[in-house]
């Protein structure tokens, strides 16, 4: 079935797209919300603005998400957590936590964008991946290092800004300061 899109449906299209979707999709979920419409004529003139807009929109956004990739390609972060003697984690450090360091460092990524396979479960160094769009990929190293207890040298001090993982990683808050 045709259907012209009337908001950008993320999988899908743009405003103004004209789209072959299953019925089913149309009939139960696209045009009882709204999203899209008949591909008449006189529809596809109404939209031909909001297509526009939308166009202008995704080139905006689009210019936003290179600058960061940019800046945070090759970003290095440090993330703090309690782990045993062998270097095994009592939790995981995911995507919510890399998110966490990067925020730290000044640069915005949500946790989604984040390509991570599986939880980060002992102390190391990767590789990750960002990906703010199917073409527009950048990488980040992640440090995993143990997180000092007060018996361990409270008087060392590297200077590098880092996130000291959370619940998932078994400390019991975010606070650096001891």
């Amino acid at each position: 079935m045709k259907l012209l899109l009337c908001k950008n449906v993320p999988t899908l299209g743009i405003v103004g797209d004209i789209v072959e979707v299953n019925e089913g999709y149309a009939r139960n979920y696209l045009m009882p919300r709204r999203l899209a419409t008949e591909p008449t004529q006189v529809n596809v003139r109404r939209l031909s603005e909001a297509r526009r807009q939308a166009e202008e929109e995704l080139a905006r956004e689009r210019a936003v998400l290179e600058s960061i990739a940019q800046k945070i390609e090759g970003l290095e972060v440090t993330i703090r957590a309690r782990a045993n003697e062998d270097g095994a984690l009592y939790g995981s450090v995911g995507r919510r936590e890399i998110a966490a360091a990067i925020a730290e460092e000044g640069h915005h990524v949500a946790a989604e964008q984040i390509q991570l396979h599986q939880p980060l479960r002992r102390l190391d160094n990767v590789e990750v991946e960002i990906r703010f769009a199917s073409d527009l990929r950048c990488a980040i190293k992640v440090w995993v290092v143990r997180e000092k207890t007060g018996e361990e040298g409270e008087g060392d001090e590297e200077g590098q800004k880092t996130v000291t993982a959370g619940r998932e990683a078994g400390a019991d808050d975010n606070s650096n300061d001891q």
